[in-house]
């Protein structure tokens, strides 16, 4: 009997030993061929991904917890490389493009175009700059190998233009038509139509894993949240502001955060995209207007069209650190940054003009004459792999 009872205790310690090993290894460890207590083969454990799936056919992220890692300074794609530095402005009252040399602060071309151009917009291969003329109802396709414009293409009401985060498809912000009209990126065939109820949609920007996107309604104070894949409006809120006009839209570099700037309550709107809950908002300056983060990922200039000034946000910091004020005012607008990242380019909407600026002191460099109502100039080439379009959003 003792010799039993030892032999039954010995098997039972065993068994305790060998369980308590089963819950010590992991999940890949326990799916083998016989799982420990089991009376067959255990189920293969199922993978959990690190990150959700992006977008089918998207370039995934060079670093999951920065968006904007591929815009580091100089870092410019074999598509671009020889591009001739330049910088295009829309002039929407005179129906041209400016063309001003970076190095020189000069203008070395004046391109004709359709009707009140809005915005130059890089292709989401990087070939091409599209210029919109949205009272035209032409797409004005520029190369920026030659900086000629070739045949227009007609596209009705192009405010805006931006591209799906895999190539797949240009979207046109179609502003007076209410609509979101989804394209052949590059013959620009209309693929579908989504019409809107809100008024003015006109700037935009997609999450992280470009599953869908956050577009401003200027006009009705309104945001969308549109899902890239289905091409469908699958969520709309109503700015809780009286008279609100949300204008650019950027996402932070860590994919949490869109931030919606909004020339009537002068300042940007905090919004969680994933939830789309009701915004808060962060007063910058009267106007905010335009939106560009640096190369480093670590800041974002915004300009206040309404005062003449810029406001620099730190992302770590998570708030506002500097204010800049261009000398004898002005009316900055939509632009971009420079390729090395040291100067950032805005439009004088209302002063026929251009503004360069000094990313590290704030300093104006240059006031360039151009033509009437310029708006969205586009600074070519910049660094990244793909456009997703405006005024260049690159990944």
């Amino acid at each position: 009997m003792t010799t039993l009872l030892t032999r039954k205790t010995a098997a039972a310690l065993a068994g305790l030993a060998l369980a308590a090993l089963a819950g010590c290894a992991s999940p890949a460890e326990k799916g083998g061929p016989e799982a420990v207590g089991s009376n067959g083969p255990a189920r293969p454990a199922k993978a959990v991904p690190a990150v959700p799936p992006g977008l089918p056919g998207m370039p995934p992220l060079l670093d999951p917890n920065d968006v904007y890692a591929a815009d580091r300074p100089g870092k410019l794609s074999p598509v671009v490389k020889d591009f001739p530095s330049r910088v295009y402005v829309p002039n929407t009252t005179s129906n041209t493009v400016s063309v001003i040399d970076p190095v020189t602060y000069k203008v070395v071309d004046t391109i004709p175009v359709g009707v009140q151009p809005q915005h130059v917009v890089p292709s989401w291969d990087l070939k091409t700059l599209w210029v919109n003329n949205n009272r035209g109802h032409t797409l004005t396709p520029i190369n920026p190998a030659t900086g000629e414009a070739g045949k227009p293409v007609e596209v009705h009401d192009p405010y805006n233009l931006y591209f799906t985060p895999n190539g797949k498809y240009a979207v046109v912000m179609a502003s007076m038509d209410r609509e979101l009209v989804f394209r052949d990126p590059h013959t620009m065939d209309r693929v579908k139509t989504v019409p809107v109820s809100c008024y003015g949609v006109n700037h935009a920007d997609f999450s992280a894993d470009g599953r869908y996107f956050i577009v401003s309604c200027e006009f009705s104070g309104e945001l969308l949240k549109v899902d890239t894949e289905k091409m469908e409006v699958v969520g709309q809120q109503k700015i809780p502001f009286e008279g609100a006009m949300p204008q650019d839209v950027k996402i932070s570099p860590d994919g949490r955060t869109f931030y919606v700037a909004d020339m009537m309550a002068h300042g940007m709107w905090v919004l969680d995209g994933e939830k789309f809950t009701t915004p808060t908002l962060l007063p910058t300056g009267k106007g905010c207007h335009g939106l560009y983060v640096s190369r480093d990922s670590r800041e974002m200039y915004i300009s206040n069209r309404g005062e003449g000034t810029i406001s620099v946000f730190d992302f770590p910091k998570n708030r506002l650190t500097k204010k800049w004020t261009l000398p004898d005012g002005g009316s900055p607008d939509m632009g971009g940054v420079s390729a090395d990242g040291k100067v950032l380019w805005l439009s004088g909407r209302y002063n026929g003009e251009v503004y360069a600026v000094d990313t590290t002191t704030g300093k104006q460099l240059a006031r360039i004459p151009v033509g009437g109502g310029p708006h969205g100039l586009a600074v070519y080439p910049q660094p990244g792999r793909y456009s997703l379009g405006h005024t260049g959003i690159f990944r």
